[in-house]
C-alpha cells in the first residue's frame, strides 16, 4: 500500500492520501464525504483498483472558459489540499477560503473531495448545462432590485417591491393589476442571485467596501500564501543612469519584478525604458522563458535547479496601479489566473517584493558608485549631478541585474522561514530556490501550465471588429479567414485582438475563448505598425479634404462649359426621322480617317 493507491473493499472504494505507522488517511470515493483516518487493518483483505469511471472531461479538451473556472476552483482549495492530513489546519484553510472567495465552507469541501478522489483538477469544471431563461416576471424583479434597491438610496427590500409594483404591476389608473408575484418570490430571487459585493459597493460605495467589507488576508505573507503560486508584482525606476551604444544618456530604466510570495523566489524580470501594460507582458514571458538559456546568453551559467521557474502563478497580487487595473492585462485572467488588487492602504501585503528590490539594488550599488549610481542627497541643492556619471549600457546593466537575481535566489540565506518536520527531514537547505523546487512537487502547488503565444494572444490589445462583405472590419482595415463565409454574408460583430506593431494579422476571439487568425487583405499596409497605417491615413484623408474645393470648383467651370456650348444650339421643334438609317451611314463616312497615312508620313 502507498500514497494515492486505490482499495476497493467491502464498503466502498477508497484512495489512500496519507500513510502513517498504524493508520492511514483515505477518502470515499463513492460517498465523497470528507477524507478522515481509518486503522490500517481496515484495508488488509481489500483489493486494489487501477482506475475509477471519470465523468468528466480531459482538461486539454475543456474550452479555454471552463478550464479558467476549473483553476480557480483549485485555488480556492489549494491551500487546504497542501495541509490535507492536519484536518484542524485543514479546517481552518477551507473556512477562510470561504471567507475570501465568497462561497459556502460546503462548496469548498465538495471542490476539495472531488479533487482528491480524482486526482486531478479537470474534475472541477463545471458541467455543460443551459441556463433557464427568464420569465417575464423574474425580468422584472432584476429590474426592480437594479433600479430601486441595489443604489445609494438604500431602499429596503419591501420598499424595492413596492416601486415595483408600482411601475410595472399598475394600469394607467394607477390600480394594481389581478396577477403580479409576491413578495416571497421577489425575496427568493433576490436571495437566490444575490452578490454580496454587488450588494456592499453599489449601497455603500467601493471606498466603504475596501474599507469594511472586503475579505480580509490575514497579517501575514505565509498566512496569505501557504504554498507557492501566489506572485506579488511590483515595479520600480532604478537608481542608476544609463548610456546608449554612443555613450549619450539614455536614463533610468524601470525594473518590474514578479516575486512568489511563499518562498520569496524571484520568478521573472522585465527591464524596458518604458513601463505599463508593455512591460507587464514582457514580465509575464519571461516568468515562461528557460532561464538556463536566457542566463546563458549573457554570459551567466546556471543549472536548471537554480531558476526551475517555466509556470505562471495563479494567484497575481498588485498594488492597484493603473497598469494592473487596465483591461488588457485584466485579460490575464482567462487563463484561470486570479488578479488581487491591494488597496493604497495595505502595502504590507506586498512587503516582500518591495524588500526584493531593496536586497537587488543594494547588491550593486555599493560596487556602481561614480557609474551613475544615484546617492540619497540627489535632490538636495548642491548636489552631485550623478547623470554626468553614466557609463553603463542597458545591455550591461541588465547582466548585473540577473547576476544580482540568481544570488538573490540561490545564494541568500532565509532565516525565519517556517519550516515543516517533513522539510528537515528531507534536508531542504535556506535558500529561495532550494525551497520552491522542494514546494513544487508537494501538494497544493498552484501553478498553471500555459504556451508562450497563448499567452501573448490573451494580453494583446482588443478592439471590435465587424463582419461586411468586404471582409472582417478593424482599426480600418480589412482581413479574411477560411471557413467565415457565412459571417462575411450576414454581417454581425466580434472581438479582435491585435498587434499594434504589426497589421499583417489579427485574431477573433470566439465565445469558448479560443482565437482565429485573420490575415491582411490590403497589401500595401503589409509589416506595418497600426500607428503607421493610421498616420498614412489621416495623411491620405487631409490630401481629399484639401482637393476638395478644387475638386468642386472644376465641377463648376464644367457645368459652365457645357451650358455655354448648348446656348449656341439652334433649337428645333420636328427633327426628321425617317432616313436615319442613311444619314448614319454617310456621317460615318465623314467622320472616318485613314489612319493609315500616320504611318507614311
Amino acid at each position: 500500500m502507498k500514497k494515492n493507491d486505490l482499495i476497493k473493499t467491502e464498503n466502498g472504494i477508497f484512495r489512500i492520501l496519507s500513510i502513517e505507522a498504524d493508520r492511514v488517511l483515505a477518502i470515499d470515493c463513492i460517498r465523497k464525504t470528507m477524507p478522515k483516518f481509518y486503522p490500517i487493518s481496515s484495508f488488509d483483505n481489500g483489493e486494489f483498483v487501477d482506475c475509477l469511471d471519470a465523468d468528466f472531461t480531459d482538461m486539454e479538451d475543456l474550452s479555454p472558459t471552463h478550464r479558467k473556472v476549473a483553476q480557480e476552483r483549485y485555488t480556492m482549495i489549494a491551500s487546504a489540499v497542501s495541509v490535507v492530513d492536519d484536518i484542524p489546519k485543514r479546517n481552518l484553510m477551507i473556512e477562510k477560503s470561504a471567507e475570501q472567495f465568497g462561497m459556502s465552507k460546503q462548496s469548498i469541501r465538495s471542490f476539495l473531495c472531488s479533487y482528491l478522489v480524482y486526482q486531478d483538477v479537470a474534475v472541477l469544471a463545471p458541467k455543460q448545462t443551459k441556463e433557464k431563461e427568464l420569465t417575464k416576471d423574474q425580468k422584472n424583479m432584476r429590474w426592480a432590485l437594479n433600479k430601486f434597491f441595489y443604489t445609494r438610496n438604500q431602499n429596503s427590500l419591501p420598499t424595492a417591491y413596492a416601486m415595483m409594483l408600482k411601475a410595472k404591476y399598475c394600469d394607467k389608473y394607477g390600480v394594481l393589476l389581478p396577477e403580479y408575484p409576491s413578495y416571497n418570490q421577489f425575496r427568493y430571487f433576490y436571495r437566490k442571485h444575490r452578490k454580496m459585493e454587488n450588494y456592499y459597493i453599489s449601497r455603500d460605495g467601493i471606498k466603504n467596501y475596501q474599507r469594511n467589507n472586503r475579505p480580509l488576508l490575514g497579517d501575514g505573507v505565509q498566512e496569505f500564501a501557504p504554498t507557492i503560486g501566489t506572485a506579488m508584482l511590483d515595479g520600480t525606476i532604478c537608481d542608476i543612469y544609463l548610456v546608449n551604444e554612443s555613450g549619450q544618456l539614455v536614463g533610468r530604466p524601470v525594473l518590474v519584478i514578479a516575486c512568489d510570495a511563499n518562498t520569496s523566489l524571484c520568478l521573472g524580470y522585465s527591464l524596458l525604458w518604458e513601463g505599463g501594460t508593455y512591460s507587464l507582458q514582457t514580465l509575464m514571458l519571461n516568468i515562461l522563458e528557460d532561464k538556463v538559456s536566457l542566463c546563458e546568453r549573457m554570459g551567466i551559467r546556471i543549472t536548471p535547479e537554480q531558476w526551475a521557474v517555466n509556470q505562471l502563478p495563479a494567484v497575481i497580487v498588485t498594488d492597484g496601479g493603473s497598469e494592473y487595473k487596465g483591461q488588457t492585462f485584466e485579460q490575464i485572467a482567462e487563463i484561470g489566473i486570479t488578479l488581487v488588487n491591494l488597496p493604497s492602504y495595505r502595502p504590507e501585503l506586498k512587503g516582500t517584493v518591495e524588500k526584493l528590490f531593496d536586497l537587488v539594488q543594494n547588491s550593486y550599488k555599493d560596487l556602481l558608485k561614480g557609474k551613475g549610481v544615484i546617492m540619497p542627497d540627489y535632490q538636495e541643492r548642491g548636489s552631485h549631478d550623478y547623470r554626468k556619471d553614466a557609463v553603463l549600457t542597458m545591455q550591461e546593466f541588465e547582466r548585473i541585474v540577473v547576476r544580482c537575481i540568481v544570488h538573490y535566489n540561490c545564494e541568500r540565506v532565509i532565516q525565519n522561514y517556517p519550516y515543516t518536520t517533513e522539510m528537515l527531514d528531507d534536508g531542504v537547505l535556506p535558500y529561495a530556490n532550494t525551497i520552491w523546487n522542494w514546494k513544487k512537487n508537494e501538494a497544493g502547488a498552484n501553478l498553471i501550465d500555459v504556451s508562450a503565444k497563448d499567452l501573448v494572444l490573451t494580453l494583446l490589445p482588443r478592439t471590435n471588429g465587424k463582419f461586411t462583405r468586404y471582409g472582417l472590419k478593424t482599426n480600418r482595415l480589412r482581413y479574411y479567414a477560411d471557413g467565415y463565409k457565412e459571417q462575411f454574408l450576414q454581417g454581425g460583430s466580434a472581438v479582435v485582438a491585435y498587434n499594434p506593431d504589426n497589421c499583417n494579422k489579427v485574431w477573433v476571439r470566439e465565445k469558448d475563448g479560443s482565437f482565429v487568425e485573420f490575415s491582411l487583405i490590403e497589401n500595401r499596409f503589409s509589416d506595418m505598425s497600426l500607428d503607421a497605417v493610421q498616420d498614412i491615413q489621416r495623411q491620405q484623408k487631409q490630401l481629399v479634404q484639401d482637393t476638395m474645393r478644387d475638386n468642386y470648383q472644376a465641377k463648376i467651370e464644367l457645368m459652365s462649359f457645357i451650358e455655354t456650348v448648348s446656348a449656341k444650339v439652334n433649337t428645333t421643334e420636328d427633327v426628321q426621322i425617317k432616313g436615319s438609317r442613311s444619314v448614319r451611314k454617310s456621317a460615318k463616312k465623314q467622320r472616318h480617317k485613314d489612319i493609315g497615312g500616320v504611318i507614311d508620313e
